[in-house]
């Protein structure tokens, strides 16, 4: 019995060592806008999961990958202008058949905009989730002079029930009279 809760509180995996040095080069890789993940799938890393344990026992580390990240949303924000301003391109090849009947190719080179487009427009959703109040898309509610914004209280619906029974009763009296 002693055996099973030894083996009952032996945890799987080896123990994870904090290393400073390793800490140090996710915040760098953070803050240039690379995901944790990753991160850590490179060679000489920590799983995630490892990562996160350490930021739960160290406050210090939290934050400072917590800013790193912040950063790192800046970087992605700069990589949708680069990818925005730089043209892909690639050949697309159409094959054809002419009067004769002969096979015919053509090449041309075109810009790769939807794939680019695509690029942007996930960047750009993932930072609005990430930091809603700096990448998010602002609403306001305002009215003009001729429209102005009304708002209406429609939290009062048991005062308004009360008044409707109050008439039932009153009506129910004048009919007994």
């Amino acid at each position: 019995m002693t055996e099973e809760k030894s083996a009952a509180k032996k945890k799987n995996g080896r123990p994870s060592t904090y290393d400073p040095l390793i800490a140090k080069q996710m915040c760098e890789q953070l803050s240039e806008g690379i995901p944790l993940r990753e991160i850590c799938r490179q060679e000489g890393f920590p799983a995630w999961r490892t990562v996160y344990d350490w930021m739960k026992k160290d406050a210090d580390l939290s934050t400072a990958i917590a800013y790193a990240r912040d950063v790192g949303y800046d970087a992605i924000a700069e990589d949708c202008l680069r990818i925005a301003d730089t043209p892909e391109f690639v050949e697309e090849t159409t094959e054809s058949v002419n009067e004769k009947g002969e096979k015919t190719k053509s090449i041309k080179r075109v810009d790769m905009l939807g794939h680019r487009k695509l690029q942007i427009e996930t960047r750009l959703k993932l930072l609005a989730k990430f930091n809603p109040k700096k990448y998010g898309d602002s609403v306001t509610h305002k009215g003009d002079d001729d429209a102005p914004l009304v708002i209406e209280n429609s939290h009062n619906i048991f005062g308004e029930l009360a008044k409707a029974a109050r008439y039932a009763r009153q009506l129910e009296a004048y009919g007994k009279e």
